[in-house]
């Protein structure tokens, strides 16, 4: 069965599509059967894993079946693309806004939530990882990734907002999704900490008040320093061509490691 990981954090802009999208990449780099779930309307992970797609076979993907009409159909599988060997997407577009409007057919919130993880629940044996990349907005598209999932990396910038939003973000795990939708599994792996810039000052007090917060243990030991290349690769998609890629590369090298041994525990 697969192992269901969300990466989250209610302020926006702190990392969480690049994180999630390279990590699944890395996992299915080493054989691991993986798929990303796009979960954000804004479908930001779905355009830079179709660009992806596009620079491995020099093809341009069209995808006919949007998340949210799989969702309607009551069949996931069929809003699947399969990016590489190993790496598969489920695609989000802008009419996944739509889903907390569908859903009030639903009269019980907490049914609501439920709703998703039993439609995922098929998929669970097709897959040895699944990653969902949400908006940093508490919705019900929120509240279901959350409660489908096993685990949750709180991606957080050095960045006093970014701090405050995660400490926002793994209190309403507790609060409400633990206890409230009484998730079944769900657990914090850890805070993935992303420098808004590399070695200053502001950066490091940032992650020393982290680690106070959270304590340092739940912080991963791996930092993603701020990398030029990781921004080219939403033009582009993730390339593998010059000593800047593999530079990149060796960072989610490291930090995928780090993230296996944490979900081994």
């Amino acid at each position: 069965m697969a192992k269901v990981i969300t990466f989250g954090n209610f302020k926006g802009g702190t990392g969480k599509t690049t994180n999630s999208t390279m990590i699944a990449k890395e996992l299915s780099d080493r054989g691991l059967k993986t798929l990303l779930i796009d979960m954000d309307p804004q479908g930001n992970a779905t355009n830079l894993f179709l660009k992806t797609k596009n620079y491995i076979d020099n093809e341009v993907t069209i995808f006919s079946t949007t998340m949210m009409a799989a969702i309607k159909d009551e069949n996931l599988s069929t809003a699947i693309i399969t990016i590489k060997e190993d790496l598969d997407l489920m695609a989000s577009s802008a009419d996944f806004s739509l889903y907390p409007r569908f859903m009030e057919k639903i009269s019980d919130y907490k049914e609501r939530v439920h709703h998703f993880a039993n439609l995922l629940a098929p998929l669970k044996e097709k897959y040895d990882y699944i990653l969902i990349d949400i908006p940093p907005t508490i919705s019900l598209i929120t509240d279901s990734a959350l409660y489908a999932s096993d685990w949750c990396v709180i991606v957080m910038q050095t960045h006093e907002r970014s701090l405050q939003g995660a400490e926002a973000f793994l209190k309403y795990i507790q609060d409400q999704v633990i206890d409230d939708f009484e998730a079944p599994t769900l657990d914090v792996l850890g805070i993935l900490p992303v420098l808004l810039k590399n070695g200053a000052p502001v950066d490091v007090a940032t992650l020393e008040s982290a680690k106070e917060i959270f304590g340092e243990e739940n912080i991963f030991q791996t930092t993603i320093r701020n990398m030029e290349r990781l921004k080219r690769y939403d033009i582009t998609g993730i390339t593998d061509e010059d000593m800047h890629d593999k530079k990149v590369a060796k960072v989610y090298e490291d930090v995928t490691v780090e993230f296996l041994v944490r979900l081994e525990g």
